[in-house]
């Protein structure tokens, strides 16, 4: 019978706020990254900015790239620091990858689509669809990671009160 691994409690409460911060970064850059790669690279649907020629879409599209890239890069650094510490603490981490991409989204579908203009989901159709789609999948994701969070506190409490009757 194998035990159960050791939580190292009093690391992930000192550490968490490093967690939240790794998959925030890691979620932005993640969906970030498929957004990139799906519709501006495999569908043709945009470029991360359409309001010039192709030449400088391509060169908006590969600023984005490197965005998203460096973005979940860090996070990673961030990662293997709270595992060297033994602090990585999965649901807060995925909690923050949840509202970062969800977060991103949501900028990207209001702010850049629809406020700034710099591009659309798709041209040519009935849009509403899509942004319905795309900006209440981001809503879900932001709602899922605060519910995420929430449950990890509610473990970190659980701990507390186990640890005060012991002692």
């Amino acid at each position: 019978m194998q035990k159960k691994p050791v939580i190292n409690w009093a690391n992930r409460k000192a550490y968490k706020t490093k967690n939240l911060w790794a998959g925030i970064l890691f979620g932005l850059g993640f969906v970030a990254f498929i957004d990139e790669t799906v519709f501006h690279q495999l569908l043709h649907w945009h470029k991360f900015y359409d309001k010039s020629t192709v030449a400088i879409g391509l060169v908006s599209d590969g600023l984005f790239h490197a965005f998203s890239w460096f973005a979940t890069v860090g996070a990673l650094y961030l990662v293997a620091d709270l595992r060297r510490r033994d602090a990585l603490w999965h649901k807060v981490f995925w909690g923050g990858k949840l509202i970062g991409g969800g977060a991103f989204q949501l900028y990207d579908g209001t702010i850049q689509h629809k406020v700034m203009r710099i591009h659309q989901i798709r041209y040519d159709v009935d849009i509403v669809p899509y942004d319905v789609i795309w900006n209440g999948s981001a809503i879900i994701m932001i709602a899922a990671g605060f519910l995420l969070l929430r449950s990890a506190n509610q473990d970190a409490l659980g701990t507390r009160r186990v640890e005060n009757r012991v002692a």
